[in-house]
Formats: structure tokens, C-alpha cells, sequence
């Protein structure tokens, strides 16, 4: 593992059970995240994903990228274009540095309007070693 090299991309169908699931699963009761004629007249062409669970889909690419033994130290992310129910968000990411045996990375969850999502994650990788460090 080096800085420049990618994650493969994880590519994920927006449902309309995701959505919502993932926002009960997270207390957020908002109605925009469950109720399509209640996020129609705020403005919304239909219900969107929250940030929890964009945040909890990042940190599962992550981590399935990574291994078992991967632990996230930290998540930054920045929300963009919405998910609505119907799209898909393909998440790409690639390493920035390496430091030890922590990774830094750069995410993009992109869907057919633009980018969904936006941050870096920091992953400690206990026992492994980096690239040459053998």
C-alpha cells in the first residue's frame, strides 16, 4: 500500500428502503428522508439519503477495502448532489499518504447528478506493515 495507489470502486443501488432504513436506523425522523409528499412540497423531487447513512457507507467501503483488522480514527465528509431513490452512488477512493501503519485516503461517492459525497478517512491498520517496510 503506497499514497497514489486506488480502492476499487464499490458501487451501491439507491433504494428507496435504503434510504429510508438507513434514517430510522439513525433517529433521524426527518421527513424528507421517509415522506415523499412531505420532501415534494419542501422543494425535493422525492425523499434523499441523510448524512448518517452516507457517513455509515463510507466507512463500510472503507473497511471492506481494508480487511478485518482495518479501524477508522477518522471520517470527514462534505455532502454534495443528493441520493435520490432510483440512482446509484459509485465510491472511489485513493490512498493520499502512509504513515506507519495508517493510511489517509480521499473518497468520492458519485451518483448520475454528481458527487453525493466528499472527504478523507484516516485508517489505522494495526499489525500490518506498509509497502517495503518488511
Amino acid at each position: 500500500m503506497k499514497a497514489g495507489d486506488k480502492l476499487p470502486p464499490l458501487t451501491i443501488p439507491i433504494t428507496r428502503t435504503l434510504i429510508v432504513a438507513g434514517a430510522v436506523a439513525s433517529r433521524d425522523y426527518q421527513d424528507v428522508h421517509h415522506d415523499t409528499e412531505l420532501a415534494k412540497e419542501k422543494g425535493s423531487p422525492d425523499i434523499f439519503m441523510n448524512i448518517l447513512t452516507t457517513n455509515g457507507l463510507v466507512g463500510r467501503y472503507i473497511t471492506d477495502c481494508f480487511g478485518d483488522h482495518a479501524v477508522l480514527r477518522k471520517v470527514a465528509i462534505r455532502l454534495g448532489a443528493p441520493n435520490y431513490p432510483g440512482d446509484t452512488m459509485v465510491l472511489s477512493g485513493t490512498v493520499t499518504s502512509v504513515d506507519g501503519c495508517t493510511a489517509h485516503v480521499r473518497v468520492i461517492g458519485a451518483n448520475g447528478i454528481g458527487n453525493h459525497v466528499t472527504g478523507s478517512v484516516t485508517v489505522a491498520l494495526p499489525g500490518i506493515l506498509p509497502e517495503g517496510d518488511a
